[in-house]
């Protein structure tokens, strides 16, 4: 019998977004596995900053690319971020807001709870 993936509130997990799709799965949720090396496990609601900011260090979410069937981030997408990416945003004070229902509890292995609600809904 498989158990529901619960969030950081430790209750089920929500789902994060399917327009765009996002998941490690592309199945709307922040699921995750051992073979998810980059833990994408937080829930975010995107902002300029950030996509800004990722694309800074080296990860472009803004860029289309049709050949993966990825459209490209805009502000207030959804999507689940790699939690150590959120983190170092979260350090340089431009991390995006979090949904705590929709982020996987895994996400505690990185960052406190205190860390993500005092990003929840706050942008």
């Amino acid at each position: 019998m498989n158990t529901p993936a619960l969030n950081v509130l430790g209750t089920p997990l929500v789902p994060c977004s399917y327009d765009p799709l996002t998941g490690y799965f592309r199945d709307g949720c922040c699921n995750t596995r051992a073979d998810d090396t980059g833990s994408h496990v937080i829930c975010a609601r995107l902002t300029a900053e950030f996509l800004q900011f990722s694309l800074s260090r080296g990860n472009d979410l803004i860029t289309p690319r049709p050949e993966y069937r990825f459209a490209g981030l805009r502000p207030g997408d959804r999507w689940c971020l790699c939690a150590m990416r959120w983190k170092e945003a979260f350090d340089a004070g431009l991390a995006p807001p979090v949904v705590l229902e929709s982020t996987h509890r895994r996400a505690l292995d990185f960052v406190s709870l205190e860390q993500l609600q005092s990003s929840a809904g706050t942008k």
